[in-house]
């Protein structure tokens, strides 16, 4: 997303955090801009039963939690380390700045966010309306196309459990363990040795 060098030229820091560990909490104010250099980052909710819902992924290069620090509002959702990580923080100021510098990388922010926008306006419609099988295709197919840039069949590992996989479409587990199922038998994906491909 944005270079490493410059994020650390505008005063960013760049912190360790342990699997499990919460970045920011839903309800707090927005001061920081995110970017994960090593690792793996997840945004998500929890609904009155504690069920969560997870709103995305984030990997290595990539920028969360943005939103916020434009509209000035607090965030929506909690970050939390998905595996040991490093994070570099840029604050809201800085970054500002940083933007309003250099338009290039200014673009590059709007079109990234205008891209999740559109997948979560496809995953809104999805969770009302459609079947799981589609569900779970839809999914799929957006990280092995957006997120980690495969072309080709079955060239995508799903490196997503099953629980996090129902976590993103709105499902249970057994419904996605069924439906997996299904998709391989009509030739969608391919379970080897207890992985999914796409």
């Amino acid at each position: 997303m944005i270079k490493e060098e410059l994020l650390l030229k505008f005063g960013g820091n760049k912190s360790s955090y342990t699997k499990g560990d919460q970045l920011f909490a839903e309800g707090e104010h927005a001061l920081n801009y995110y970017q994960v250099s090593s690792g793996e980052v997840k945004m998500n909710n929890y609904n009155l039963d504690g069920k969560e819902f997870i709103q995305g992924f984030f990997y290595e290069g990539q920028s969360f939690g943005e939103p916020p620090l434009f509209a000035n509002v607090k965030y929506p959702a909690n970050a939390e380390a998905v595996t040991d990580a490093e994070v570099i923080q840029l604050h809201k100021e800085r970054f500002l700045e940083l933007l309003a510098s250099n338009p290039d990388v200014h673009l590059t922010i709007t079109e990234t966010l205008a891209k999740r926008l559109y997948y979560k306006a496809i995953m809104v419609s999805e969770i009302s309306s459609q079947e799981p099988e589609h569900r779970i295709l839809r999914i799929l197919d957006y990280l092995k196309k957006h997120v980690h840039k495969k072309e080709g069949a079955f060239t995508f590992k799903v490196d997503l459990t099953r629980q996090q996989i129902a976590d993103l479409t709105g499902l249970r587990v057994e419904t996605v363990i069924r439906a997996t199922k299904s998709l391989e038998k009509k030739g969608e994906l391919k379970i080897k040795l207890r992985k999914v491909y796409r």
